[in-house]
């Protein structure tokens, strides 16, 4: 009954407004949960309209996929985080959740558990506008958020957690696998136990990753880090980078491995930690000359590396204030990356304020669980990420 009032009060003011010349009607508010008139996802996935938002009381909700293709939307949940398991469904056999053509927001949801047949299952799948992620959870699925190849489509991460790869199936399993896309900004949140596939893989035009902890842990058996196999304009700032020592792979931060290449392409990285605890020596950058174009940028400023490893020696660009220290000078077992460093490294670092990297001074740090906290500037800054 309640959802026949709320269709009926909207052809009502539908009515009144063309009786005004007005186009549009009021943003609805659509309640989900066990105890309300709508109790599955897909029913509030079915009767929103654009503009809409809709809220999703906290509780665990099985096989309940969907199908988002309203043109503005926002999802939040409340009371609590709610879990969505698929529970062997999905949606399109692609994801818990798709989201068609639009800008959407979502906020405090938890994604678990996406298998289907072609082994890209994701707790979302974004295809095409601008999508806006905030204080969400992707554990356990094939992807955790994956997204199709159009270059007018914006992704934007924030204070979110992506884990624990699935160790079986056909595909590799990304932690986050975004694709052809114009833009990705991920920004506060936190990035562990993948398997054999990347924690982070941006085919983007642009892909700007700043304050995050992208760090595999113990458990983890990764391959990449993050892999930006396209090139393209990307900016690494101020995250915390860490590869386990159970990694089949060397390499950690992967520049310019496939092709084809974004026009315009640079790699920028300023102010992170990256750290290997194994005992083979890691490849803490690499990129591949021979599929980037002749003087491709690549600039590093600040940055800490700390384990067995390379870092700038094979390197092509600019490179000025990195540092290299002993692992054992960081807590990784206990995710304590600051170390006891304060004046006694300042010594190292160049200041980026007036130059042309002044954008890759950090402002902010990751803040554990997830989110950042304010980063004083400095002209006279520490190197890494804290």
């Amino acid at each position: 009954m309640q959802v026949r009032t709320r269709l009926i009060s909207r052809a009502l003011a539908a009515v009144l407004l063309i009786g005004t010349g007005l186009s549009t009607v009021s943003a609805a508010v659509i309640t989900v949960g066990p105890d309300e008139a709508i109790r599955h996802l897909s029913d509030a996935a079915r009767i929103a309209r654009d503009g809409d938002i809709v809220l999703i009381k906290a509780g665990t909700y099985r096989g309940d996929v969907a199908v988002w293709q309203q043109k503005k939307l926002e999802i939040r949940g409340v009371g609590g985080r709610p879990v969505l398991v698929a529970d062997g469904m999905h949606a399109e056999g692609k994801a818990i959740w798709v989201f068609r053509d639009g800008e959407f927001e979502v906020d405090n949801i938890e994604f678990r558990g996406t298998r289907v047949p072609d082994g890209n299952g994701a707790g979302i799948r974004f295809e095409r506008g601008r999508l806006t992620v905030r204080n969400c959870v992707f554990d356990d699925n094939q992807n955790g958020l994956l997204t199709a190849n159009f270059e007018d489509t914006e992704l934007h991460i924030h204070d979110s957690v992506f884990s624990n790869a699935p160790r079986n199936g056909n595909q590799l399993a990304h932690l986050l696998y975004v694709g052809r896309i114009g833009q990705v900004t991920i920004e506060g949140s936190r990035f562990h136990n993948g398997f054999e596939g990347h924690l982070i893989k941006s085919r983007a035009r642009r892909s700007d990753i700043r304050y995050n902890l992208i760090v595999d842990g113990p458990g983890g058996e990764a391959s990449y880090e993050i892999d930006l196999p396209n090139g393209g304009d990307a900016s690494l700032v101020g995250n915390v980078i860490g590869q386990s020592a159970s990694s089949q792979n060397p390499v950690m931060v992967a520049y310019g491995a496939e092709g084809p290449i974004w026009p315009g392409s640079r790699l920028r990285m300023a102010h992170n930690t990256l750290i290997h605890t194994g005992w083979r020596p890691a490849w803490f950058v690499r990129a591949w000359p021979d599929k980037l174009p002749p003087d491709t940028p690549i600039i590093t400023r600040n940055n800490l590396h700390a384990g067995l490893g390379i870092f700038t020696t094979t390197l092509p660009g600019d490179h000025a204030g990195n540092l290299a220290l002993p692992v054992s000078l960081l807590s990784p077992d206990i995710l304590d990356f600051t170390g006891p460093f304060g004046s006694i490294t300042r010594r190292f670092s160049v200041a980026l304020e007036g130059t042309p990297e002044e954008d890759l001074r950090p402002t902010a740090a990751f803040a554990f669980p997830v989110g950042t906290s304010p980063r004083a500037p400095s002209t006279s800054p520490t190197p890494g990420a804290f």
